[in-house]
């Protein structure tokens, strides 16, 4: 486990920071599913005394990245599937309600978002691949005009960016990615909520098969 003090800003309160660094390296694989975590590594990691870190610890249980580890202490959750398939159900709601709401909107999502998520899918960049996955899809949530629809939708982004840094998608299935991307917006332009809603089912359909089936793999081996 390698965490990076250098995030924490200098303040007298460190519990928010400490929960910050602690997502990220979660996130992004640095703490692995499964892995444990002692207070006491955390605290001399980061330079912090135990209490923000068993605060921090707390909240990361709550909301359901840190769980009980068999014997005592705790460990990263463990990535199940069909907790991921039950998290992309709740997404793809949220998800067409905002696309029928956009295109009722006719909103014109920005070209540019495409065209960087298609210049991101030609590289190797996980991070980057993600990032502008969720930029997309957060501008459909803005151009909606309901903004509890992106407020509930950012609970559930923080798992499924967890879940994608676990499986390495690959790249012929971002460039397809982007290829439903693309069309999503057409519909929402030209005001068209029936086949809006359509294509954002089918897009979250392809995407829950391809996470769920890929960490099935990764388990199974």
């Amino acid at each position: 486990m390698q965490l990076h003090p250098e995030k924490l800003p200098v303040r007298t309160d460190f519990v928010d920071s400490v929960y910050r660094v602690l997502l990220d390296a979660i996130t992004d694989g640095s703490l692995a599913p499964g892995e444990r975590i002692t207070q006491e590594e955390i605290a001399e990691q980061l330079h912090v005394s135990r209490s923000p870190v068993l605060q921090a610890l707390r909240l990361l249980k709550k909301d359901g990245f840190i769980e009980d580890a068999p014997g005592r202490g705790v460990q990263v959750t463990q990535l199940d599937p069909a907790w991921v398939a039950h998290l992309y159900e709740v997404r793809g709601a949220l998800d067409a309600l905002a696309a029928r709401l956009a295109a009722q909107a006719r909103a014109i999502i920005d070209p540019a978002l495409i065209e960087r998520g298609r210049i991101a899918a030609r590289s190797a960049d996980l991070k980057t691949n993600i990032e502008s996955d969720l930029a997309f899809h957060n501008a459909i949530y803005d151009a909606s005009g309901n903004p509890l629809i992106g407020e509930s939708a950012r609970h559930y982004w923080v798992h499924l960016r967890r879940v994608m840094g676990a499986v390495h998608r690959s790249a012929a299935h971002r460039s397809t990615l982007w290829d439903e991307h693309a069309a999503i917006a057409q519909a929402i332009a030209s005001g068209d909520a029936k086949l809006a809603v359509r294509l954002s089912d089918q897009h979250i359909e392809r995407a829950r098969s391809n996470l769920v089936g890929q960490l099935q793999d990764i388990l199974d081996r």
